[in-house]
């Protein structure tokens, strides 16, 4: 994933003779990236892979946190910037990287929307449920499982216990940060009954939202007119755990 996969709005062109140019270049901008001209919102995507302390394969699509976290910093920053919609269609990847990056998105202040597409497995589940409101369409799914490492593991109990303090890492950012419960989600994560070669559970979107994992069933026309709502009140919903005190959830 390259920078571009951040968009901001183009700026309205200035008075005067240059406005006519910076009007062509936003449109080849638009014909290039797909960028969207509305300087209110910016628009993040996770797809491919998440690739963390390791680059990935040339063949591979990626998401580079090393690109994201900087880009998230400087969208906090940007008082232009009115909500961010962080749109998903990943397998999962890195487990820290992922991690860094769904930390990052929750404690964005601005109002934050998120959108699966396709998939949103693995590490991509929280990714997803870091946004302040998130939404799903229905064909997509989420597959959760247990953590695992595709490099040499040394045989020992430690390895283990390190895998399972990692997967408790995961299940309790789920926790506070969706309506779904830790105990179903640890049940999810552990299936064997499922899939045929791996251990866990594959969620579609309507099964993503019964366990609130998910918000809503939505897609993008839903996902911006929630931006749009938010970002007019002036309001972004709190992620707090469910066990806190919800009579302040809109700051």
């Amino acid at each position: 994933m390259n920078e571009n996969s951040v968009y901001k709005m183009a700026e309205e062109p200035q008075e005067g003779g240059n406005a006519k140019e910076e009007k062509g270049s936003c449109a080849e901008e638009v014909k290039e990236l797909g960028a969207v001209l509305d300087k209110r919102f910016a628009l993040i995507t996770v797809i491919g892979q998440v690739e963390g302390h390791y680059v990935l394969d040339s063949s591979q699509k990626a998401t580079k946190y090393e690109h994201l976290i900087p880009l998230l910093v400087s969208i906090e920053q940007d008082r232009e910037v009115e909500g961010v919609l962080v749109v998903l269609n990943t397998m999962g990847g890195d487990v820290e990287a992922g991690l860094a990056i769904a930390e990052m998105i929750a404690s964005l202040t601005k109002p934050t929307v998120s959108l699966v597409l396709g998939g949103g497995h693995s590490i991509g589940i929280p990714l997803a449920v870091s946004a302040d409101r998130s939404f799903i369409v229905e064909s997509a799914t989420m597959t959760i499982h247990p953590v695992r490492s595709s490099g040499t593991v040394i045989g020992v109990p430690q390895s283990f216990y390190y895998f399972e303090r990692m997967q408790e890492r995961i299940l309790d950012f789920l926790d506070g940060h969706s309506g779904a419960d830790k105990a179903e989600l640890r049940r999810m994560m552990m299936n064997t009954d499922e899939m045929a070669n791996d251990v866990g559970s594959i969620i579609d979107g309507k099964l993503a939202v019964s366990i609130g994992l998910i918000d809503e069933i939505g897609g993008i026309g839903e996902a911006l007119s929630a931006l749009r709502e938010m970002a007019d009140a002036g309001k972004k919903r709190r992620n707090q755990p469910k066990n806190a005190d919800n009579s302040d959830n809109i700051r």
